[in-house]
């Protein structure tokens, strides 16, 4: 019985992230490669049918298979996903939230960002990893 209810988890997971991430594509302030990934990542674990037409899929297959093999992030993916995180910490600021908040979602947001930045861009064919510059 365990067994069957964490493949229904781990569907699930990989169907929500699946939805998040196709609704990020029209819509601006929703990241589409980090749901894309967690949504192939979930179905590794309880789905693979759906892991590999993810996987095979002409648009969203390479970026997941860059991830994967290589840890790689394009310079665009970086773009946005910053500028997310600076109007999340200005829309932030200018509510009503705690002030705690106000301070420390701003500092891990800037480790989310730093770690990002030091994420590989593209892989030469020689193998050697080109970073942000």
């Amino acid at each position: 019985m365990w067994h069957y209810s964490r493949v229904l988890l781990w569907r699930a997971l990989a169907f929500i992230s699946l939805a998040l991430g196709i609704l990020g594509i029209p819509l601006p302030g929703l990241p589409t490669v980090p749901f894309i990934l967690v949504s192939a990542w979930s179905a590794g674990k309880g789905w693979p049918a759906l892991e590999q037409r993810l996987l095979t899929h002409p648009h969203l297959g390479p970026p997941i298979l860059a991830w994967r093999q290589n840890g790689v992030v394009p310079r665009r993916a970086k773009y946005l996903a910053t500028g997310m995180m600076l109007l999340s910490v200005l829309l932030l600021q200018l509510s009503a939230a705690p002030l705690l908040l106000k301070l420390l979602l701003p500092c891990f947001l800037m480790l989310v960002a730093v770690w990002l930045w030091r994420r590989h861009e593209h892989v030469t064919e020689d193998n050697n990893y080109d970073k942000a510059d």
